[in-house]
């Protein structure tokens, strides 16, 4: 028999702590954070951010749609090892349809990457991977 996986009573609250995190570290950096949870009809996106340090080097500003991954331990894996192929293909879709729908041929894009760990009784750590895929 397989057991049906059941969420702990805290554990429902990880993602949305880990997101909440991952967008006070990015800001912290000089983002500006363009949306939190950005559903459309492609699926969702956990963070849009514009990143204007870019402007120098690339002549732009870029939007960056960022996959948040958050764990409470990284003992056994990362947790940006959980974007898998499916997933980054799925964040693509989703960034096509975002700049569709907006005057965005004056910015780069690129994809990163934000592992949070939250260990009991540790600060958080945060892990930030830009241009991860």
């Amino acid at each position: 028999m397989i057991w049906p996986f059941r969420r702990g009573p805290n554990q429902s609250a990880l993602g949305p702590r880990g997101e909440k995190l991952a967008c006070k570290f990015l800001k912290r950096l000089g983002f500006k954070v363009l949306a939190e949870n950005y559903r459309c009809p492609a699926g969702e996106a956990d963070l849009i951010a514009l990143d204007p340090s870019t402007r120098k080097e690339l002549g732009a500003e870029t939007i960056v749609f960022v996959e948040v991954k958050t764990r409470r331990s990284d003992r056994y894996a990362d947790p940006e090892s959980a974007v898998d192929s499916r997933k980054r293909e799925h964040l693509r879709k989703v960034a096509k349809y975002y700049l569709a729908t907006r005057k965005a041929e004056d910015f780069c894009t690129r994809f990163d990457i934000v592992s949070v760990v939250l260990s009991q009784g540790e600060q958080p750590r945060i892990k930030h991977i830009p241009g991860a895929f």
